[in-house]
C-alpha cells in the first residue's frame, strides 16, 4: 500500500513539475486584446526630469484595462532605436466598445523607401 502511495504521489509530482505558473516580469506591460465598453479617461500629466542617460527618448504613459478598470502606466525613458520612430499606445472607438492599440517601434519610412531603390 504504501509503495502504491508513494508511486502515486511520485507521479504526481512529475506531472504538476510540468505546469508552471510565473508572473509577469517587471517592466513588462500585459496589453488587454478584447473590447472595452468604458472609455478611457484623459491622459495624465507627466512631470519629465532629465533622462537618466543622454541620447534617451521619453516614451509617454498610457491607459491601460486591468482588472475590470483603466489603470495608468506611467510612462519611461528609453534607448532609441535607429531607424525606427515610437507609435504611442492609444484607444480606437470601435462602435460602442473601444480598443487597445498598444505602442511600438515602427520602421521609418525615408528608410524603407532607401532600400527600395533600383540601383542599376
Amino acid at each position: 500500500m504504501k509503495a502504491k502511495l508513494a508511486s502515486s504521489a511520485l507521479l504526481l509530482a512529475l506531472v504538476l513539475s510540468g505546469c508552471v505558473v510565473a508572473p509577469t516580469p517587471p517592466g513588462r506591460t500585459v496589453y488587454y486584446r478584447e473590447p472595452v465598453m468604458v472609455a478611457p479617461p484623459p491622459p495624465r500629466v507627466e512631470y519629465i526630469g532629465p533622462p537618466p542617460v543622454v541620447g534617451q527618448i521619453w516614451i509617454g504613459g498610457f491607459w491601460n484595462w486591468v482588472g475590470g478598470r483603466h489603470e495608468w502606466v506611467p510612462g519611461h525613458w528609453e534607448a532609441p532605436r535607429a531607424g525606427y520612430g515610437w507609435v504611442p499606445h492609444r484607444w480606437e472607438r470601435d462602435g460602442d466598445h473601444w480598443r487597445m492599440q498598444g505602442g511600438h517601434w515602427e520602421e521609418r519610412r525615408e528608410h524603407r523607401d532607401h532600400d527600395r531603390r533600383d540601383w542599376r
